[in-house]
């Protein structure tokens, strides 16, 4: 049987491996502004003006994902059916799109014709 030394070594060795491994990640991760110093200026200027569209894209994931939350359904139901109801007014509003372009062709036509006249 082992001594109270080989115990003693070997919860000293994991206790260094537990705490000292994650202490060690956390001392060499660099920071986000660490990292964003180290871009070239033009990288900086393209990142702080997508900055605000890419803050507004994560907002509007995270809305959606919680409304499929409320759903009983599990979330990826719920997730594609609301994609495939925006898919559908997204379509249905560039019909109302053309529609309107058209009629405004058709309008502008007439409108010629009568001054031809």
């Amino acid at each position: 049987m082992p001594g109270a030394g080989t115990y003693i070594k070997a919860i000293g060795a994991g206790a260094a491996l537990v705490i000292g491994g994650p202490a060690l990640v956390w001392y060499v991760t660099p920071t986000e502004e660490e990292i964003f110093k180290k871009y070239n200026p033009d990288l900086q200027k393209r990142a702080l003006a997508q900055r605000e569209s890419r803050q507004q894209d994560f907002e509007d994931f995270v809305t959606h994902l919680k409304e499929a939350a409320k759903s009983d359904k599990p979330i990826w139901i719920a997730q594609k059916e609301m994609d495939q109801k925006r898919a559908l007014e997204k379509n249905q509003r560039m019909r109302d799109e053309q529609a309107s372009f058209l009629a405004e062709a058709e309008r502008r036509r007439a409108e010629i014709r009568s001054s031809s006249q």
